[in-house]
């Protein structure tokens, strides 16, 4: 396994190595065009630490992972305020525990999720974000932070869909997977927010389970009946008919193992 800080003109300017475990103490601050960098030999599932600002977090890495650091106020919104910021940082990467892989838990948490192609899962896309801005990414709905009494700045970040009816909001989970249970927590920022009163998720088998939600502050759960899939897609809101026109999601969870031929 690797560990590596690649600049903006690809010139690595940290490494570590290791076997089972690598740690990296990167001795600079970060430069606009950073990018961390994890390799490893073979596919499988590994704790991820790139910022130590942030949780470690277990994901499925087929080769390469590459994080891109964010860079300016306006990138680093969605994160705590420390983060990326200082003379050192410490990276780590370790193989996963597997019966820690094995365990029920929430398979959608990823609080290293980005946009685009990151080589790891899960992750995260959505057909719209408000503004384009990352206040209000697809990746705030599995970043594991539950705040929703407000909707700016953080920890108050969300999904947003800038009043679009045909929002979508997809995650890859990278493996196949057993789900039983959906929660949603609505941002709640009540009467700045709306909320839905129905979603439905689309399951990759083309199965479909549809959701009743309420006007609510906290987590709502949703027993499903067991599926093994690899994608689901929250999608068909249904926004209450209230005066606010800014319905958003704070967290999407999805409840289950994983399939047993991919431990």
């Amino acid at each position: 396994m690797k560990i590596e800080v690649i600049n903006e003109s690809g010139i690595s300017i940290s490494v570590a190595e290791g076997s089972g475990r690598v740690t990296l103490v990167h001795p600079g601050r970060y430069h606009r065009g950073d990018r961390v960098v994890f390799t490893c030999d073979e596919p499988g599932w590994y704790d991820l630490c790139l910022e130590d600002a942030l949780p470690a977090v277990l994901v499925y890495v087929k080769e390469q992972v590459v994080f891109r650091i964010p860079f300016g106020t306006m990138s680093r919104v969605c994160y705590p305020p420390r983060s990326f910021k200082g003379k050192q940082h410490l990276l780590t990467a370790a193989l996963a525990d597997m019966n820690k892989v094995a365990l029920r838990r929430n398979l959608a948490l990823n609080p290293l999720d980005q946009h685009g192609e990151t080589g790891m899962w899960p992750h995260s896309a959505a057909n719209v974000e408000t503004r384009g801005e990352a206040l209000f990414a697809a990746r705030n709905a599995i970043d594991g932070i539950y705040a929703n009494s407000h909707h700016y700045p953080y920890p108050y970040q969300s999904w947003g869909i800038n009043k679009n009816p045909n929002a979508e909001l997809t995650i890859d989970f990278g493996v196949a997977v057993t789900l039983d249970e959906i929660v949603l927590t609505l941002r709640a920022d009540y009467p700045h927010d709306s909320y839905w009163i129905r979603a439905t998720i689309e399951f990759d088998d083309g199965s479909r389970e549809v959701l009743e939600l309420k006007k609510s502050t906290e987590p709502q759960h949703f027993p499903i009946n067991k599926r093994t899939v690899s994608t689901l897609t929250l999608k068909e809101l249904i926004k209450a008919q209230d005066e606010s026109p800014y319905p958003a999601l704070t967290q999407i969870e999805a409840w289950g193992i994983i399939t047993r031929d991919e431990n």
